[in-house]
């Protein structure tokens, strides 16, 4: 990694805790982070937006934020925009990649126009699916089947369903978390996430990671509160497969405009070794049992050096935009049609 002038990323905050159901993963992530800053001589002090108006970064005289909030209010977007108002350049994807991501419904949209494999999926929105509609589920997509938020993140709301008699139950308590709920089929086989550093095509993915959660139920509580989970990297997949989904991995990144970092999970299919795309994560953990910084340590970063490396990176999106933009370029015409 090349030298980082510590002093020239000036005041950062840790953006962490917010107001959406990741709260508590979102302390412990940023705890970590600002830790690690101020190890590595970063001026960093904590940020929670739910306690303070996010107007404080710019009379406060902040430079650039890390942002380590999961879900809602804080991986959608929305402290994203708030942000490029207040012109403090943020890490990881930006507005709209941000708000794409955290919806499972929107992503699996766009994986599957550019050609991508993700699982077969029904949505249903809260207040407008019947019963009978429920009960046909099972017939669409076999059992046994997913049934998830399409907006929350750390497997909160998340049910694998067995039998007819479960859906129901599963779907109300989705549509009690989130407006939109994404029952999808299930796949049998390798559970793995990869995590990827940077923007474009200079962006790279990280080793591959196997997941091994207890009787499969790689849940909340096994993500984050035992030590039950074991976590394989090398991962032990079958040659060539590896790199097979770090190439999937990044054309899934990309197309969704990602930037900065983000960690994608996939399942392989066990009978026929072919891998499906679940969903993307835009601001991951970096809690004591995340799989970003294993991944990265897999690679030879150390946490305190991911931590320094991805805060400078920090950007904002209209300055990519203007990047962009030769300097030849007339100006985008005034009026309707601009």
């Amino acid at each position: 990694m090349s030298t980082i002038d510590v002093k020239a990323l000036g005041k950062v905050a840790v953006l962490m805790g917010g107001k959406s159901a990741e709260r508590e993963v979102s302390l412990m992530s940023g705890a970590g982070v600002l830790k690690a800053l101020q190890a590595k001589g970063v001026d960093a002090h904590a940020f929670d937006p739910s306690q303070r108006e996010i107007s404080e970064l710019k009379r406060k005289g902040f430079k650039r934020c890390f942002i380590a909030l999961h879900g809602r209010f804080g991986e959608d977007g929305t402290v994203q925009g708030a942000l490029e108002l207040l012109g403090i350049p943020y890490t990881g994807s930006g507005v709209m990649a941000s708000a794409v991501a955290i919806d499972k419904v929107m992503t699996k949209r766009i994986w599957l126009a550019e050609g991508l494999p993700t699982p077969k999926y029904k949505l249903l929105q809260r207040g407008a699916y019947t019963r009978e509609m429920v009960r046909e589920i099972p017939d669409d997509l076999g059992l046994p089947l997913i049934v998830k938020p399409a907006r929350e993140g750390s497997s909160i709301g998340v049910a694998k369903v067995q039998g007819y008699s479960e859906v129901q139950e599963a779907v109300d308590a989705a549509a009690a978390l989130d407006a939109d709920v994404l029952c999808e089929q299930f796949v049998s086989g390798d559970e793995v996430t990869c995590p990827v550093l940077g923007t474009g095509e200079q962006a790279r993915a990280l080793p591959v990671i196997r997941i091994v959660a207890p009787e499969g139920n790689y849940d909340y509580q096994n993500k984050y509160f035992t030590d039950d989970t074991k976590y394989l990297v090398p991962c032990g997949l079958p040659e060539g497969e590896e790199a097979a989904i770090q190439e999937l991995v990044l054309k899934a990144y990309r197309v969704l405009g990602c930037r900065g970092w983000g960690r994608i999970d996939v399942m392989i299919d066990g009978a026929t070794r072919k891998p499906s795309l679940l969903e993307i994560n835009t601001s991951p953990g970096m809690t004591g049992h995340s799989l970003v910084p294993m991944s990265a340590r897999a690679a030879g970063i150390s946490y305190e050096d991911l931590c320094l490396q991805l805060l400078s990176t920090a950007s904002l999106d209209h300055q990519r935009i203007e990047r962009r933009r030769s300097p030849q370029s007339p100006p985008p015409a005034e009026g309707n049609n601009a």
